[in-house]
């Protein structure tokens, strides 16, 4: 096997990084002193990211990719772990997708509901749309609008033309755009990526000083609505909780009727550095590794400092 690399992109940023070809996946190695392997764009995979571990861990370890540790995780909705190998629990926002009547009535809060009918109401109009010119141009509209989400920079902020729309072309044939407008004007859109029975969201982006138009709010009910319409099983809208668990993003997802899902992952050490690593819980990360007392004051001091330059950067106007 011939090791190549391919590009990923990383906090907004192409890079490339080592991969090898194994059993139809594009596998890559990611990290500095621990390399850690997995299949590139793990989710977004159809069918089975791995069917026969073992046979697959021999051919990675054959490959020259030199990774410390390989990773994968089932799939819903095989949600019992099948495999004796060290395992951790991946975390996924899941909306059950049965009907929308089901979603709207049984899921959501009250909150949602009137935020989608003032939607309505205020004239926003929600629909699938082409991925053209005009899209793209729209959504480097709404990236440009402030250097700060979240209370961090936002990687996509002041991307050219070519790179959104380089970003947002792959996977032909599986993708779908929902676009918010109002008074004509692309205010919010999602991208949906499909894989079997599974939607994901892979971006959900709306404009800030549009906020009481509920857009996000409106994308989400029209992303159910199509699931049902296609026959999709589950939408997925990434983790449900990340470092802080109370964050907004975590309570913006339970809100609009998303639940936690876990899932088992898998970490296989390749070598001995991979093996110690596993045993310590370096495999993690530098962030899981601080105590969630100091890491939420941690978030605070950021969230506080990105605060300020927001502020900054709007009185420089």
């Amino acid at each position: 096997m011939s090791i190549g690399h391919t590009e990923i992109g990383i906090r907004g940023k192409a890079v490339s990084v080592p991969s090898a070809q194994i059993d139809g996946r594009t596998v890559i190695a990611t990290g500095k002193w621990l390399k850690l392997a997995a299949a590139q764009d793990e989710e977004l995979i159809e069918g089975e990211t791995v069917l026969d571990p073992q046979s697959f861990v021999s051919k990675l370890k054959e490959s020259g990719l030199n990774a410390d540790m390989f990773t994968f995780a089932q799939k819903l909705p095989d949600t019992t772990p099948k495999y004796a190998y060290h395992l951790e629990w991946d975390n996924l926002a899941i909306i059950p997708i049965t009907t929308f009547s089901d979603w709207w009535e049984k899921r959501i809060e009250p909150s949602v509901r009137r935020a989608v009918r003032k939607a309505a109401k205020l004239g926003l109009v929600v629909k699938l749309v082409e991925f053209d010119d005009a899209f793209v141009n729209g959504i480097v509209g709404i990236n440009n609008e402030t250097p700060i989400r979240q209370g961090r920079a936002f990687w996509h902020f002041q991307k050219s033309f070519e790179d959104v729309k380089r970003e947002n072309s792959t996977y032909p044939g599986r993708n779908a755009f929902l676009g918010a407008y109002y008074e004509n004007q692309l205010i919010g859109f999602i991208r949906i990526i499909y894989a079997d029975a599974m939607a994901s969201i892979v971006q959900l982006l709306s404009m800030m000083k549009h906020y009481d138009k509920r857009p996000a709010n409106a994308l989400i009910a029209k992303a159910v609505e199509i699931c049902e319409q296609g026959g999709i099983s589950y939408l997925m809208y990434c983790n449900y909780i990340y470092n802080d668990p109370k964050s907004s993003l975590t309570e913006f997802k339970r809100r609009n009727g998303f639940e936690q899902v876990l899932l088992p992952r898998y970490y296989i050490p390749l070598t001995l550095k991979g093996k110690i690593a596993l045993r310590l819980g370096l495999h993690r990360g530098l962030v899981q590794r601080i105590p969630k007392a100091v890491l939420s004051q941690l978030l605070k001091i950021r969230n506080s400092w990105y605060g300020r330059r927001l502020k900054d950067v709007k009185e420089s106007l």
